[in-house]
Protein backbone atom coordinates (compact mmCIF):
# COMPACT_ATOMS: atom_id res chain seq x y z
CA UNK A 1 0.00 0.00 0.00
CA UNK A 2 1.78 3.09 -0.86
CA UNK A 3 2.00 6.06 1.46
CA UNK A 4 2.10 9.62 1.85
CA UNK A 5 4.97 11.90 3.29
CA UNK A 6 4.36 15.67 3.28
CA UNK A 7 7.63 17.50 4.68
CA UNK A 8 7.56 21.25 5.31
CA UNK A 9 10.53 22.71 3.42
CA UNK A 10 9.77 26.25 4.68
CA UNK A 11 12.72 28.72 5.75
CA UNK A 12 12.88 30.32 9.03
CA UNK A 13 13.79 33.44 9.95
CA UNK A 14 17.19 34.62 8.48
CA UNK A 15 17.58 30.67 7.44
CA UNK A 16 18.23 29.91 10.80
CA UNK A 17 16.94 26.19 12.11
CA UNK A 18 14.40 27.42 14.77
CA UNK A 19 14.37 23.51 16.00
CA UNK A 20 18.16 23.48 16.22
CA UNK A 21 18.27 26.64 18.46
CA UNK A 22 15.81 25.59 20.72
CA UNK A 23 17.46 22.42 21.29
CA UNK A 24 21.34 24.69 21.40
CA UNK A 25 19.21 25.98 24.06
CA UNK A 26 17.68 22.86 26.02
CA UNK A 27 21.06 21.49 25.93
CA UNK A 28 22.96 23.95 27.71
CA UNK A 29 20.59 26.01 29.46
CA UNK A 30 22.30 25.84 32.53
CA UNK A 31 25.81 27.67 30.96
CA UNK A 32 23.22 29.85 29.84
CA UNK A 33 21.31 30.83 32.59
CA UNK A 34 24.96 31.10 34.52
CA UNK A 35 26.06 33.43 31.67
CA UNK A 36 22.48 35.53 31.92
CA UNK A 37 23.23 36.34 35.63
CA UNK A 38 26.43 37.37 35.44
CA UNK A 39 25.85 39.73 32.62
CA UNK A 40 23.03 41.28 34.57
CA UNK A 41 25.74 43.61 36.86
CA UNK A 42 27.31 44.92 34.09
CA UNK A 43 23.68 46.02 31.75
CA UNK A 44 22.31 49.62 31.86
CA UNK A 45 18.94 50.16 34.24
CA UNK A 46 17.00 49.74 30.72
CA UNK A 47 18.94 47.04 29.38
CA UNK A 48 18.77 44.75 32.31
CA UNK A 49 16.20 42.78 30.81
CA UNK A 50 16.57 42.66 26.82
CA UNK A 51 18.01 39.95 25.02
CA UNK A 52 21.52 40.39 23.68
CA UNK A 53 24.97 38.07 23.80
CA UNK A 54 25.69 35.92 26.36
CA UNK A 55 29.73 34.48 26.85
CA UNK A 56 29.59 30.25 27.20
CA UNK A 57 33.08 29.13 28.13
CA UNK A 58 34.39 26.96 25.18
CA UNK A 59 34.97 24.49 27.57
CA UNK A 60 31.78 23.72 28.51
CA UNK A 61 30.16 22.80 25.19
CA UNK A 62 33.14 20.61 24.02
CA UNK A 63 31.68 17.80 21.90
CA UNK A 64 32.96 14.30 22.72
CA UNK A 65 35.94 12.63 20.28
CA UNK A 66 37.99 9.84 19.74
CA UNK A 67 42.31 10.55 20.21
CA UNK A 68 45.11 8.91 19.73
CA UNK A 69 46.59 8.02 22.96
CA UNK A 70 49.93 8.53 23.60
CA UNK A 71 52.58 6.04 22.38
CA UNK A 72 52.09 2.80 20.17
CA UNK A 73 52.43 2.05 16.61
CA UNK A 74 50.44 4.10 14.20
CA UNK A 75 50.75 4.34 10.11
CA UNK A 76 50.38 7.30 8.20
CA UNK A 77 51.06 9.17 5.01
CA UNK A 78 52.90 12.56 5.16
CA UNK A 79 53.62 14.95 1.98
CA UNK A 80 57.10 14.62 0.63
CA UNK A 81 59.95 17.27 2.12
CA UNK A 82 63.57 18.19 2.38
CA UNK A 83 64.68 16.44 4.83
CA UNK A 84 63.35 12.60 4.91
CA UNK A 85 62.61 10.53 2.03
CA UNK A 86 60.84 7.25 1.48
CA UNK A 87 62.01 4.24 3.82
CA UNK A 88 63.77 6.75 6.26
CA UNK A 89 62.63 6.03 10.00
CA UNK A 90 61.48 8.79 11.87
CA UNK A 91 62.58 9.20 15.77
CA UNK A 92 59.51 9.10 18.11
CA UNK A 93 59.06 12.59 19.76
CA UNK A 94 59.93 13.05 23.23
CA UNK A 95 57.91 12.76 26.56
CA UNK A 96 55.33 9.93 25.50
CA UNK A 97 54.36 11.41 21.85
CA UNK A 98 53.03 14.35 22.79
CA UNK A 99 54.83 16.63 20.28
CA UNK A 100 56.59 19.63 20.78
CA UNK A 101 55.97 23.30 19.21
CA UNK A 102 55.99 27.33 19.83
CA UNK A 103 54.17 29.23 22.39
CA UNK A 104 53.07 32.43 21.92
CA UNK A 105 53.15 33.52 25.57
CA UNK A 106 54.05 32.08 28.95
CA UNK A 107 50.89 32.56 30.59
CA UNK A 108 48.93 29.03 29.43
CA UNK A 109 47.05 28.47 26.59
CA UNK A 110 43.12 28.93 25.76
CA UNK A 111 40.32 29.09 23.53
CA UNK A 112 38.06 32.41 23.27
CA UNK A 113 34.71 31.87 24.66
CA UNK A 114 31.57 30.94 22.75
CA UNK A 115 29.50 33.65 22.20
CA UNK A 116 25.01 33.30 21.60
CA UNK A 117 23.04 35.98 20.56
CA UNK A 118 19.77 35.72 22.79
CA UNK A 119 16.21 37.11 21.62
CA UNK A 120 14.09 39.33 24.06
CA UNK A 121 11.43 36.59 24.58
CA UNK A 122 14.26 33.69 24.94
CA UNK A 123 16.20 35.94 27.49
CA UNK A 124 13.14 36.74 29.14
CA UNK A 125 12.18 32.98 29.24
CA UNK A 126 15.35 31.97 31.07
CA UNK A 127 15.72 34.81 33.07
CA UNK A 128 12.65 33.81 34.73
CA UNK A 129 12.26 30.18 34.82
CA UNK A 130 11.01 28.69 37.97
CA UNK A 131 9.94 31.97 39.25
CA UNK A 132 6.36 32.93 40.34
CA UNK A 133 4.48 35.55 43.11
CA UNK A 134 4.04 33.14 46.23
CA UNK A 135 0.94 32.58 47.67
CA UNK A 136 -0.79 33.71 44.23
CA UNK A 137 -4.80 32.34 44.65
CA UNK A 138 -7.73 33.10 42.77
CA UNK A 139 -10.04 35.68 43.53
CA UNK A 140 -13.31 36.98 42.60
CA UNK A 141 -14.16 37.43 38.66
CA UNK A 142 -13.71 40.83 37.47
CA UNK A 143 -16.38 42.61 35.63
CA UNK A 144 -14.68 42.27 32.23
CA UNK A 145 -15.04 38.73 31.96
CA UNK A 146 -11.64 37.61 30.53
CA UNK A 147 -12.19 34.40 27.83
CA UNK A 148 -9.25 32.25 26.36
CA UNK A 149 -9.23 29.95 23.46
CA UNK A 150 -9.98 26.54 24.13
CA UNK A 151 -9.32 23.39 21.48
CA UNK A 152 -13.19 22.04 20.40
CA UNK A 153 -12.99 19.01 18.32
CA UNK A 154 -12.88 19.25 14.13
CA UNK A 155 -15.17 21.01 11.95
CA UNK A 156 -15.40 20.59 8.02
CA UNK A 157 -14.54 24.65 7.44
CA UNK A 158 -12.14 27.18 8.25
CA UNK A 159 -8.46 28.43 7.42
CA UNK A 160 -5.57 26.65 5.38
CA UNK A 161 -3.32 26.78 8.80
CA UNK A 162 -5.58 25.10 10.78
CA UNK A 163 -6.03 21.82 8.79
CA UNK A 164 -5.49 18.63 10.66
CA UNK A 165 -3.11 17.06 8.20
CA UNK A 166 -3.24 13.68 10.13
CA UNK A 167 -7.56 13.70 10.74
CA UNK A 168 -7.73 14.54 7.41
CA UNK A 169 -5.51 11.84 5.69
CA UNK A 170 -7.32 9.19 8.10
CA UNK A 171 -10.78 10.41 6.93
CA UNK A 172 -9.49 10.02 3.30
CA UNK A 173 -8.30 6.59 3.98
CA UNK A 174 -11.81 5.66 4.99
CA UNK A 175 -13.78 7.10 2.28
CA UNK A 176 -11.15 5.20 -0.23
CA UNK A 177 -11.49 2.42 1.68
CA UNK A 178 -15.15 1.94 1.60
CA UNK A 179 -15.82 3.31 -1.72
CA UNK A 180 -13.43 0.82 -3.26
CA UNK A 181 -13.98 -2.60 -1.49
CA UNK A 182 -16.99 -3.45 -2.90
CA UNK A 183 -16.08 -2.73 -6.17
CA UNK A 184 -12.74 -4.55 -5.73
CA UNK A 185 -14.46 -7.52 -4.36
CA UNK A 186 -16.64 -7.42 -7.58
CA UNK A 187 -13.51 -7.06 -9.93
CA UNK A 188 -11.85 -10.05 -8.44
CA UNK A 189 -15.08 -12.24 -9.04
CA UNK A 190 -14.88 -10.61 -12.44
CA UNK A 191 -11.03 -11.76 -13.09
CA UNK A 192 -12.23 -15.10 -11.34
CA UNK A 193 -14.68 -16.10 -14.18
CA UNK A 194 -12.44 -14.55 -17.01
CA UNK A 195 -10.09 -16.76 -15.53
CA UNK A 196 -12.33 -19.94 -16.32
CA UNK A 197 -14.23 -18.67 -18.67
CA UNK A 198 -14.16 -20.46 -22.52
CA UNK A 199 -16.60 -18.77 -24.69
CA UNK A 200 -14.95 -15.75 -26.27
CA UNK A 201 -17.85 -13.93 -26.84
CA UNK A 202 -18.39 -13.88 -22.92
CA UNK A 203 -14.80 -13.18 -22.50
CA UNK A 204 -15.12 -9.92 -24.29
CA UNK A 205 -18.00 -8.70 -22.59
CA UNK A 206 -15.66 -9.94 -18.92
CA UNK A 207 -12.96 -7.71 -20.42
CA UNK A 208 -14.89 -5.30 -20.67
CA UNK A 209 -16.81 -5.18 -17.33
CA UNK A 210 -13.11 -5.45 -15.85
CA UNK A 211 -12.00 -2.33 -17.48
CA UNK A 212 -15.46 -0.44 -16.92
CA UNK A 213 -14.75 -1.36 -13.48
CA UNK A 214 -11.19 -0.28 -13.25
CA UNK A 215 -12.14 3.17 -14.26
CA UNK A 216 -14.41 3.24 -11.68
CA UNK A 217 -12.40 2.33 -9.04
CA UNK A 218 -9.49 5.09 -10.64
CA UNK A 219 -11.64 7.80 -10.24
CA UNK A 220 -12.20 7.24 -6.41
CA UNK A 221 -10.09 10.97 -5.57
CA UNK A 222 -7.12 10.17 -3.07
CA UNK A 223 -8.25 13.32 -1.29
CA UNK A 224 -11.62 14.78 -1.49
CA UNK A 225 -12.98 18.56 0.18
CA UNK A 226 -14.96 16.01 1.87
CA UNK A 227 -12.15 14.61 3.89
CA UNK A 228 -10.73 18.12 4.79
CA UNK A 229 -10.73 18.37 8.42
CA UNK A 230 -9.88 21.83 10.38
CA UNK A 231 -9.06 22.37 14.07
CA UNK A 232 -11.79 23.80 16.09
CA UNK A 233 -10.85 26.60 18.54
CA UNK A 234 -13.69 28.15 20.84
CA UNK A 235 -13.80 30.79 23.35
CA UNK A 236 -15.25 30.45 26.98
CA UNK A 237 -14.54 32.80 30.29
CA UNK A 238 -12.21 31.88 32.90
CA UNK A 239 -11.79 33.57 36.36
CA UNK A 240 -9.12 36.48 36.39
CA UNK A 241 -6.52 36.26 39.25
CA UNK A 242 -6.68 39.62 39.91
CA UNK A 243 -3.07 41.09 41.48
CA UNK A 244 -1.29 44.43 42.66
CA UNK A 245 2.58 44.63 43.85
CA UNK A 246 3.70 47.81 45.73
CA UNK A 247 6.92 48.71 45.20
CA UNK A 248 8.33 51.03 48.12
CA UNK A 249 12.03 52.50 47.67
CA UNK A 250 13.91 54.34 49.98
CA UNK A 251 15.24 57.80 47.54
CA UNK A 252 16.77 59.88 50.89
CA UNK A 253 19.97 61.32 51.54
CA UNK A 254 21.49 58.48 53.34
CA UNK A 255 20.76 56.58 49.91
CA UNK A 256 23.82 57.64 47.41
CA UNK A 257 24.00 57.28 43.99
CA UNK A 258 25.61 53.56 44.12
CA UNK A 259 22.72 52.34 46.52
CA UNK A 260 20.04 53.89 44.57
CA UNK A 261 21.17 51.76 41.47
CA UNK A 262 20.90 48.62 43.36
CA UNK A 263 17.82 49.42 44.46
CA UNK A 264 16.44 50.31 41.02
CA UNK A 265 18.44 47.71 39.05
CA UNK A 266 16.13 45.04 41.30
CA UNK A 267 12.93 47.02 41.26
CA UNK A 268 13.59 47.02 37.35
CA UNK A 269 13.97 43.22 37.14
CA UNK A 270 10.91 42.88 39.02
CA UNK A 271 8.85 45.27 36.92
CA UNK A 272 9.76 42.95 34.01
CA UNK A 273 9.46 39.90 35.76
CA UNK A 274 5.63 40.60 36.75
CA UNK A 275 4.86 41.96 33.09
CA UNK A 276 6.25 39.24 31.21
CA UNK A 277 4.97 36.15 33.70
CA UNK A 278 1.22 37.68 34.49
CA UNK A 279 -1.13 39.04 31.77
CA UNK A 280 -2.67 41.34 34.74
CA UNK A 281 -1.08 42.74 37.10
CA UNK A 282 -1.00 46.38 38.28
CA UNK A 283 2.10 48.08 39.88
CA UNK A 284 2.10 50.28 42.11
CA UNK A 285 5.09 53.16 42.60
CA UNK A 286 5.86 54.44 45.87
CA UNK A 287 9.06 56.78 46.47
CA UNK A 288 10.00 58.28 49.61
CA UNK A 289 11.98 60.17 51.98
CA UNK A 290 10.07 62.59 54.51
CA UNK A 291 7.34 62.54 52.64
CA UNK A 292 5.88 59.47 50.58
CA UNK A 293 4.42 60.22 47.30
CA UNK A 294 2.68 57.65 44.53
CA UNK A 295 4.28 58.05 41.16
CA UNK A 296 4.12 56.92 37.55
CA UNK A 297 7.05 54.30 35.94
CA UNK A 298 9.41 57.05 34.47
CA UNK A 299 9.52 59.17 37.83
CA UNK A 300 10.00 56.51 40.20
CA UNK A 301 12.96 55.49 37.66
CA UNK A 302 14.71 58.65 36.83
CA UNK A 303 13.28 61.54 39.17
CA UNK A 304 16.38 62.63 41.36
CA UNK A 305 14.49 64.06 44.34
CA UNK A 306 16.06 63.38 47.95
CA UNK A 307 15.36 64.53 51.96
CA UNK A 308 15.54 63.46 55.04
CA UNK A 309 14.28 59.67 56.10
CA UNK A 310 10.75 58.79 57.65
CA UNK A 311 10.53 55.37 56.28
CA UNK A 312 6.44 55.03 57.68
CA UNK A 313 5.42 57.50 55.49
CA UNK A 314 5.52 55.57 52.94
CA UNK A 315 3.69 52.00 54.91
CA UNK A 316 0.51 54.77 55.49
CA UNK A 317 0.79 55.30 51.79
CA UNK A 318 0.34 51.93 51.19
CA UNK A 319 -2.19 51.26 53.49
CA UNK A 320 -4.23 54.35 52.10
CA UNK A 321 -4.18 53.74 48.57
CA UNK A 322 -4.94 49.57 49.51
CA UNK A 323 -8.12 50.69 51.40
CA UNK A 324 -9.22 52.74 48.45
CA UNK A 325 -8.53 51.21 45.38
CA UNK A 326 -7.51 47.06 45.96
CA UNK A 327 -10.11 45.53 48.63
CA UNK A 328 -8.83 42.39 50.21
CA UNK A 329 -11.02 39.80 49.14
CA UNK A 330 -10.81 40.62 45.29
CA UNK A 331 -6.91 41.25 45.37
CA UNK A 332 -3.92 39.89 45.60
CA UNK A 333 -1.51 42.47 47.38
CA UNK A 334 1.96 42.24 46.94
CA UNK A 335 4.65 44.78 48.55
CA UNK A 336 8.88 44.84 47.94
CA UNK A 337 10.46 47.53 49.89
CA UNK A 338 14.36 48.65 49.52
CA UNK A 339 16.05 50.98 52.04
CA UNK A 340 19.51 50.95 53.30
CA UNK A 341 17.53 50.65 56.71
CA UNK A 342 18.80 53.96 57.83
CA UNK A 343 15.85 55.64 59.80
CA UNK A 344 14.61 57.76 62.89
CA UNK A 345 14.66 55.13 65.85
CA UNK A 346 11.03 56.51 66.91
CA UNK A 347 10.00 55.69 63.12
CA UNK A 348 11.34 52.41 62.59
CA UNK A 349 9.06 51.32 65.61
CA UNK A 350 5.83 52.90 63.87
CA UNK A 351 7.09 51.29 61.28
CA UNK A 352 6.68 47.88 62.63
CA UNK A 353 3.08 48.56 64.04
CA UNK A 354 2.41 49.38 61.06
CA UNK A 355 3.29 46.22 59.28
CA UNK A 356 2.16 44.44 62.11
CA UNK A 357 -1.39 45.85 62.33
CA UNK A 358 -2.29 47.03 58.71
CA UNK A 359 -0.31 45.92 56.22
CA UNK A 360 0.33 42.27 56.69
CA UNK A 361 -2.92 41.32 57.30
CA UNK A 362 -3.83 42.76 54.47
CA UNK A 363 -1.09 41.55 51.81
CA UNK A 364 -0.05 37.98 50.45
CA UNK A 365 3.74 38.63 50.60
CA UNK A 366 5.87 41.09 51.56
CA UNK A 367 9.64 41.19 50.85
CA UNK A 368 12.10 43.70 52.55
CA UNK A 369 14.95 44.35 50.49
CA UNK A 370 18.29 46.20 52.39
CA UNK A 371 21.29 47.93 50.75
CA UNK A 372 23.62 47.03 52.85
CA UNK A 373 24.97 50.14 55.38
CA UNK A 374 28.31 50.55 57.10
CA UNK A 375 26.59 49.37 60.03
CA UNK A 376 23.19 47.47 61.50
CA UNK A 377 20.35 49.97 61.68
CA UNK A 378 17.21 50.06 63.64
CA UNK A 379 15.25 48.86 61.12
CA UNK A 380 16.84 45.40 60.45
CA UNK A 381 16.21 44.52 63.88
CA UNK A 382 12.47 46.16 63.98
CA UNK A 383 11.78 44.08 60.87
CA UNK A 384 13.23 40.78 62.02
CA UNK A 385 11.20 40.62 65.05
CA UNK A 386 7.98 40.74 62.39
CA UNK A 387 10.13 37.76 60.69
CA UNK A 388 9.90 35.88 63.38
CA UNK A 389 6.25 35.41 63.69
CA UNK A 390 4.93 36.03 59.75
CA UNK A 391 5.68 33.43 57.71
CA UNK A 392 4.91 35.92 54.75
CA UNK A 393 7.36 38.68 55.77
CA UNK A 394 10.74 38.00 53.99
CA UNK A 395 14.19 40.04 54.54
CA UNK A 396 17.56 39.80 52.12
CA UNK A 397 20.56 41.70 52.11
CA UNK A 398 22.16 42.97 48.89
CA UNK A 399 25.38 44.37 49.05
CA UNK A 400 26.77 44.73 45.30
CA UNK A 401 25.32 44.45 41.78
CA UNK A 402 26.20 40.52 41.57
CA UNK A 403 24.17 39.66 44.63
CA UNK A 404 20.75 41.12 42.89
CA UNK A 405 19.57 38.40 41.18
CA UNK A 406 20.56 35.59 43.19
CA UNK A 407 18.67 37.43 45.61
CA UNK A 408 15.43 37.89 43.22
CA UNK A 409 15.61 34.53 42.75
CA UNK A 410 15.64 33.40 46.48
CA UNK A 411 12.34 36.15 47.08
CA UNK A 412 10.62 35.00 44.07
CA UNK A 413 11.04 31.22 43.71
CA UNK A 414 8.22 29.20 42.58
CA UNK A 415 7.09 26.97 45.48
CA UNK A 416 4.40 23.99 45.70
CA UNK A 417 1.69 24.27 47.14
Amino acid sequence: MATTQLIDRRLNGRHKSAQNRQRFIRRYKEQIKQAIAESIAGRSITDVASGGEVRIPRRDIAEPEFRYGNGGWRHGVHPGNREFVAGDTIKRPEGGGEGQGSEASDSGEGEDDFTFTLTRDEFMDLFFEDLALPNLQKTRVQSLVEEESVRAGHTHDGVPSNIDIVRSLTGALARRTALRGPLRAELVELEDRLNICTDAQERAALRADIEALEKRIGMVPFLDEFDLRYRNRVTRPKPCTQAVMFCLMDVSGSMDEQRKDIAKRFFMLLYHFLHNTYEHIQVVFIRHHTAAQEVDEQEFFQSRDTGGTLVSTALDLMDRIIAARYPREDWNIYAAQASDGDNWPMDSTRCRELLVERVLPAVRYYAYVQIVASQEQQLWAEYDSVRATHPHFVMQKIAERSDIYPVFRQLMRKTTS
